[in-house]
Formats: structure tokens, sequence, C-alpha cells
């Protein structure tokens, strides 16, 4: 059988399997994740997400695509960068929380877009809390890519705690924003599976990660906040799966993806929904 991997979904997963709550092994998330890049689903696969205090790696990531995320100060993101390229690994993003929830997001982001001016080849994501001063924060952000500068936001949409998960009317709202000011952005956290669902253990509404491709596609063809709302409310596959085979051929727009502790599980659940044709690896 065919397997392929359509320009809708290139890059969609980062390997999140050594962040939190997979925090694999460094050894063996950098043998899956060599594995991951060999094997026919490996367009699907993007960077793999490296946590800054790991940077000294008893197993060198030679050649790999890295994202080092940011744990630490900000201060600290030069260090870990140089210790990754120094030892071979491909670092074309950086991405770190910028503020707490209620703090004043902007000199994280001064930080951050300083960082993205003296790092030549680096995509700087700057993770926005869904609060306070969010608008503003897209101003800057928007504002810094005007003058050419590499930074895109990043947004949490799970966590430990019902109000990290935002309402459909809220996200619809960020990604009409983003669409607004043309910031292609990430998200991270709650997305864990294709189809919008309440998770029977915790009782908290995880948004789908294939709601938020249509619904930025939807977005990005002039859809309302009402509109997107209403892809991201959806539960049920039909609304979902035929818009994404209409754009099989097209580059994602908007949306650069997110993060999974295990790049097979949207991948066996795209196979489900008939949007990749699996082979027999998976």
């Amino acid at each position: 059988m065919l397997t392929q991997v359509p320009p809708l979904f290139a890059g969609l997963v980062d390997d999140a399997s050594m962040l939190p709550p997979a925090m694999g092994g460094v050894t063996e998330s950098l043998a899956a994740h060599r594995k991951h890049r060999a094997a026919w689903y490996s367009p699907l696969v993007g960077a793999l997400l490296v946590p800054a205090s790991l940077v000294d790696l008893e197993v060198s990531p030679r050649g790999l695509p890295v994202a080092v995320v940011n744990d630490a100060a900000i201060a600290a993101l030069p260090v870990a960068i140089g210790k990754l390229r120094a030892a071979g690994a491909v670092v074309a993003q950086a991405e770190a929380l910028v503020a707490r929830r209620g703090e004043d997001p902007r000199p994280g982001l001064d930080a951050l877009r300083d960082l993205a001016i003296r790092e030549q080849g680096l995509r700087v994501y700057a993770e926005i809390p869904l609060s306070w001063g969010l608008l503003a924060a897209l101003d800057t952000v928007a504002a810094a890519r005007a003058d050419g500068v590499a930074i895109c936001p990043k947004f949490r949409v799970g966590g430990l705690a019902a109000e990290l998960f935002p309402t459909p009317v809220e996200l619809a709202a960020v990604i009409c924003a983003c669409r607004d000011r043309e910031l292609p952005f990430k998200l991270a956290a709650g997305l864990r599976h294709a189809l919008r669902h309440t998770d029977p253990e915790t009782g908290f509404t995880h948004h789908g990660f294939l709601n938020v491709l249509v619904a930025s596609a939807l977005a990005v063809d002039g859809g309302e906040v009402a509109d997107v709302a209403e892809v991201l409310a959806a539960t049920h596959p039909l609304p979902l799966v035929e818009p994404a085979r209409a754009r099989w051929e097209d580059a994602r727009p908007l949306w650069v993806g997110f993060g999974a502790g295990n790049v097979l599980e949207p991948l066996t659940e795209l196979i489900r929904l008939g949007l990749i044709n699996g082979g027999t690896e998976v």
C-alpha cells in the first residue's frame, strides 16, 4: 500500500519525548527520533524538542533538527544553543515562556526579540499566556516581524487545571488575532487527540489537533470568530475530515504545529481518519 504524508501535515508534530509528561530517557529519545527520521512518515515529524537543562547530552544529537525549549532563564538560552550546535545538532528554533499568567509579557518578549536578532538563522517562539496583555503582546511580535525579526507566538492550551484550557471561542479569538497580524503560531499541551474530547479521568475537555488545523485554515479564508469556534467545538470527524482532504496538497496555513510525547499517536489517528495512507510500520 502506498504510504505518504500529504503536504498539509508536513512538520506538524514536534517530538516532545524529552519533555514532561513524557520525560523519556535521553538515549532512548534520540534513538527513537532517528528512527522517526528514517521512517516513511518522516515528513510528519518536526523538530526534536530539547530542554535547555539537558543540553549536556551524553549522546550526540549530531545532524538532528532540534528546538531548544527553555526551562530556565531566557538569558541561559544562548549557552544552551551554543552547546547543542557544538555537538552537531541543527538548532533552528528556540521556545521560551515570556511570562506567567497575569504577569507583563513585555520584558520577556523584549529579551526573546533581542535573542532572535543576535542569533542568525534562529526562529524564536515566544510562549505568551492567554491572559492579560495578550493582544498587546501580539502587536509587539507583529512589529518585530515587520522589522525582519524571526519571532512567532506560542500558546499553551492545556495543563493541570481547568482554567488552562481555553474555550473554543477563546481559542478562536486568538487564532483570528494571529490571522489579522499574519503571525504563524505554535500550540503546546492539551492536544492529545485529533478530535475535541473530554478526558474521563480528569474531566477536562481537550482541543483536537485536527480541529485546530481546520479552524486555522478557515480563519485564513476569512472566517469570523464564531465560525472558527464552531469548528474547534466539533467532536465528530465529519465536519473536519472533508475540509482537511480538500487541502491535502496545500501547505498548512497559519498553524505551525504542536509537540507530542509519542509522534506515533497523532500519526495513528490520522491514518484511522483516512487522512494519511498508513504502512505496516505503525
